[in-house]
């Protein structure tokens, strides 16, 4: 096994894959006390070597590893490749190019909703991964003979496994629906979410004006304050306080007080002053400034049965195409469907609408129907 830990090695190592046409990629990380992963470890494989990189080695310079990333006549292949874009693009500064990514691929060929590493592998090679060090800690140093049997088994299988499913792939013609999802990963918002727009990620319970802008105010400081000391959004403050911070508005240290998390000591420090003065901030928005929820196209609640009606359609039609259903169509698509014939939805443009879309279309009018036969429900095309 090669662990490289020194930059001369890394940048002789990354020389070398530069020179192929694919290289596999993974990382070890942590991330559960800090707001960025820790990188601790990168895994690197082609045909004839794989490669960890310590990541936490005394003096190393990754520059090397970042100009690999960078280099878009290499294809990197991940799987699962979310976690890993958001690593190294804090690495980079940008998004490493092109990519590929094995979970979407296996979706796209068949093997289910979002397709474990592990069971892609036995599915295509038969080969059983030991994965004890799944939860190792993985900036501890040194790093035992298993953890890195376990790390580069990530890199060595993948080879296989993307070969594999590049056959299956160009066999179906559907290179292009890969290329569609791989491309909803290179939006760097993804990443590196503007504080201001973070408060859209939560539950909100409420869309009056005030409530609003107090809760953008206060969830854009926290977002701020997590990075500035790196670490996790709730070591600041908890979703369900940023919640109650909004409802209530608090604007004097004796009513924050009697917020919770705060007492009066914590109320009347730093973390006190702050929430007060971003709270001051929402109030003062005008009405017509505050942030609001967005509108729902079509308030008007789906008709059940033919809700349940597209529901069978998509389990009938993903089986069919061997595509994860997932991939085709969510709820709120169907939802969309039931109510609209030209509904603004995924699942109604492109080769979704070749394989799903038109055919719920079709269905809602009566134009094609199911039916049982030997105990399954199939298709019945007019």
């Amino acid at each position: 096994m090669t662990i490289i830990s020194d930059t001369e090695a890394l940048a002789a190592v990354c020389a070398e894959f530069a020179s192929e046409d694919f290289v596999t990629i993974d990382t070890e990380f942590m991330r559960e006390k800090t707001y960025y992963p820790q990188l601790c470890l990168v895994q690197l494989g082609n045909d004839d070597k794989a490669v960890a990189i310590d990541t936490l080695a005394s003096g190393i310079d990754l520059a090397p590893l970042v100009a690999l990333l960078k280099d878009r006549k290499v294809l990197k292949v991940f799987h699962a490749a979310r976690q890993d874009l958001e690593i190294f693009y804090h690495l980079c500064g940008e998004l490493p190019a092109p990519v590929f990514d094995t979970q979407i691929a296996a979706m796209v060929c068949g093997f289910g909703d979002q397709v474990s590493y592990d069971k892609l592998v036995q599915s295509l090679t038969g080969t059983r991964l030991d994965k004890s060090s799944r939860f190792a800690d993985w900036s501890h140093r040194p790093l035992s003979e298993k953890q890195l049997g376990y790390a580069l088994a990530d890199v060595t299988h993948l080879r296989k496994v993307y070969r594999k499913l590049v056959q299956k792939i160009e066999s179906t013609g559907r290179q292009d629906w890969i290329e569609d999802e791989v491309a909803k990963m290179a939006d760097p918002e993804l990443y590196d979410p503007d504080p201001e727009t973070v408060w859209q990620r939560l539950k909100v319970r409420s869309g009056k004006p005030k409530f609003l802008a107090v809760l953008q105010q206060v969830a854009a400081y926290r977002e701020r304050e997590a990075r500035q000391r790196d670490v996790p959004r709730n070591r600041i403050l908890r979703d369900d306080v940023l919640m109650d911070l909004a409802a209530h508005a608090p604007t004097t240290p004796e009513e924050l007080a009697r917020t919770r998390t705060f007492n009066a000591q914590t109320a009347n420090g730093r973390l006190g002053r702050d929430i007060l003065s971003v709270i001051e901030k929402g109030l003062a928005i005008p009405p017509e400034q505050c942030p609001t929820l967005p509108e729902k196209e079509n308030k008007r609640e789906a008709p059940g049965p033919i809700v349940e009606l597209l529901k069978v359609l998509l389990k009938i039609r993903s089986e069919e195409e061997k595509v994860a259903a997932r991939l085709i169509a969510n709820a709120s698509d169907i939802e969309a469907i039931a109510l609209d014939d030209d509904a603004d939805v995924p699942a109604l443009k492109g080769w979704r609408r070749e394989i799903f879309g038109g055919d719920a279309v079709n269905l809602k009018h009566g134009r094609i129907g199911l039916t049982a036969d030997d105990g399954r429900i199939k298709l019945m095309r007019f």
